[in-house]
């Protein structure tokens, strides 16, 4: 093997080392999105290491909900790649910083008054990419005025020059020559021919490595000579090589997440359950939420490298404050000369008041500037207050309700902005309850049927009155889930029944009857798993080929939700021990995980999360019968 062989080896070799070291370092920063982060690596690997086979430029799109760190990972990873000062940041609302008037038009313009050159390696971030739709919601064209350079940029990174405004340079020239002749001796000695902005655009739409004073001095006659060698030079001098370019589309694309990026006062909600819908997305729904912006040709010049980020999980937002926690507590400590010990109280408030799934990190880091940034302070001048000196060490506990400090066996309580923990509080044992007995009662019934627990039961709410149950979504959905389906749905109007009675019987269970009636309406009169096969609907339309007898299944629809009920009302009957287990367990603790649900309730719940009916099962005994009657 050559010489020249070996340091091509050892080049790549080291190269992928650093990028090893990077990937390392981001996780030591970015919490919870180590996977997002591999991937990443992984997709700008060949970029980086032999960035002369690149001919087109790399693009990778970041989509998430909003405060998962994906504009984040891009800036550290720029400056992490020694590219800080070759990186673009766009922001596609059009509200882009860094750039003169002129150059923030386009992307060409910004990219020209950065420090990526042509037909180098450069980085460019295009941020709040979901903003820049071209189509509304009907699928009308929406008028777009900036960055309309930008699909060219992403086909090939070749970007031709502005003619028209080369023609506008000219076109000044030739003015400025006609003044020159007719002006006083005072004007015709000026040194500057070209205004700076003219000048600017001569120099990058021509590619001139004259100095910008320089060209700013040039007579018109330099000039025109200038243009005309651009004009003779061929059609492939024309253009902006940006091709060896990685660009990264950042972006939110609610579409996506459908109802979860609309759920902004959902603190209630576990983390995880978050988490785990999110991750299950792919390609193909980015692609349909794509879609419902862009047009087809726009969506396929994005290409396919997208990287889907997942709401954070409870763990990362552990980790993020303990990590918080430990930077506020030294920061005082620098300042007062005191040593903070926070107790794991304090972190679980934080958790509880500051964590919103869907929002991502920035309520949290408010939320915790909020609590410690004052509350530390507060309890460092309580503390001083009463004789603390450098190195004591002062304890800091949380009760829901606030901080407390603790010194030398004194304490004081801190007010703090726990309001979520306050709304969580229900006092009236009645509603109580009330709530645990319908929410006990829908978890139950569901386990039942479905043999796994609930994802949450949860009792104590902040951002509503009442209770919930959440549970694991399915792909596919037979008659036999559909009908259990509904009997869930019913169960907690069915156990305020049997514990209160009828009279007692609440309003609560509106959403639940709702939920019930439109699912069996949806099974009788558009899946067919009635008497009728033909789908069932209204219709003004007289090209709709639609059956539109609806009344005809009105009296199906409500014997079948009579028959559900009973049957629930029947589970709970036969499992009465389990539902007061449920029951204590909700008033104690105002929810059930489910980890503690089957120990609670005395059953044996192992199903897997994404497991449907036997039908891999039912089509092997299907085969074997075939086979049996085919030896007969």
């Amino acid at each position: 093997m050559s010489d020249s062989q070996n340091e091509l080896r050892a080049q790549l070799a080291q190269k992928n080392q650093q990028l090893q070291a990077i990937a390392t370092q981001l996780k030591t920063e970015l919490f919870g999105i180590d996977p997002i982060i591999d991937r990443v690596i992984d997709s700008v690997r060949a970029w980086y290491v032999l960035p002369e086979l690149v001919s087109r430029p790399v693009i990778v799109c970041l989509w998430g909900l909003t405060g998962t760190g994906k504009t984040q990972l891009v800036r550290r990873l720029a400056q992490l790649l020694g590219f800080y000062d070759r990186f673009v940041e766009v922001q596609m609302d059009g509200f882009s910083n860094g750039a003169g008037w002129r150059g923030a038009q386009s992307i060409s313009g910004m990219l020209a008054q950065s420090g990526v050159r042509e037909g180098e390696p450069g980085i460019l971030a295009l941020d709040e990419f979901q903003r820049f739709r071209t189509i509304d919601n009907k699928r009308g064209e929406v008028r777009v005025e900036r960055y309309q350079d930008v699909w060219a940029l992403l086909s090939d990174g070749r970007l031709p020059p502005a003619l028209s405004l080369l023609g506008d340079i000219e076109s000044a020239i030739a003015e400025a020559a006609f003044d020159a002749e007719r002006a006083d001796a005072a004007d015709a000695g000026l040194r500057f021919k070209l205004r700076s902005w003219e000048a600017q655009e001569l120099q990058r739409q021509l590619k001139l490595d004259a100095p910008l004073l320089e060209i700013m001095a040039w007579t018109p006659e330099q000039i025109q000579q200038r243009l005309r060698a651009f004009h003779e030079s061929g059609q492939q001098q024309w253009e902006t090589d940006y091709s060896r370019l990685l660009v990264f589309v950042c972006g939110n694309l609610d579409e996506m997440y459908e109802e979860l990026a609309t759920s902004v006062d959902d603190c209630d909600s576990d983390a995880d359950t978050f988490h785990s819908l999110t991750g299950k997305l792919s390609v193909i729904d980015v692609k349909q939420a794509l879609n419902r912006r862009f047009k087809p040709e726009q969506v396929a010049r994005l290409g396919n490298e997208h990287v889907i980020y997942p709401s954070l999980s409870r763990r990362a937002y552990e980790q993020l404050i303990e990590q918080d926690c430990a930077r506020y507590a030294r920061e005082t400590e620098a300042h007062c000369g005191l040593h903070f010990e926070l107790a794991a109280s304090v972190r679980e408030q934080i958790y509880a008041n500051a964590v919103f799934p869907a929002q991502g990190t920035r309520p949290l880091f408010s939320s915790l500037h909020a609590i410690l940034g004052a509350g530390l302070a507060k309890a460092a001048l309580w503390a001083l207050e009463r004789g603390a000196v450098a190195g004591d060490g002062v304890g800091l506990t949380a009760d829901g309700r606030s901080l407390v400090v603790h010194w030398r066996g004194q304490s004081q309580a801190i007010a703090a902005p726990f309001e979520i923990s306050r709304l969580r509080q229900r006092s009236n044992a009645d509603f109580r309850a009330l709530l645990a007995v319908h929410e006990a009662g829908h978890g139950l019934v569901h386990a039942l049927l479905f043999d796994r627990a609930p994802t949450e039961i949860k009792i104590h709410v902040a951002s509503f009155e009442g209770g919930y149950n959440a549970y694991t979504s399915r792909k596919v959905w037979s008659s036999r889930n559909l009908l259990d389906s509904i009997c869930t749905s019913l169960a907690g109007r069915a156990a305020e029944l049997l514990v209160f009675g009828p009279e007692m019987s609440s309003s609560g269970a509106e959403s639940d009857l709702r939920k019930a009636t439109e699912a069996a309406a949806r099974m009788l009169r558009h899946l067919g798993h009635g008497a009728r096969i033909g789908r069932v609907d209204v219709s003004v339309d007289s090209e709709d080929n639609l059956c539109t007898d609806v009344e005809a299944s009105n009296a199906p629809i409500e014997a079948l939700l009579q028959a559900e009920h009973a049957r629930a009302t029947q589970l709970l009957e036969i499992h009465r021990g389990a539902l007061l287990a449920l029951v204590d367990e909700l008033l104690a603790h105002g929810q059930v995980t489910p980890d503690r649900f089957a120990t609670v309730v005395g059953l044996p719940l192992g199903r897997p999360e994404d497991a449907l009916d036997p039908y891999a099962q039912k089509l092997a005994a299907f085969r074997a019968q075939r086979l049996e009657r085919l030896r007969a």
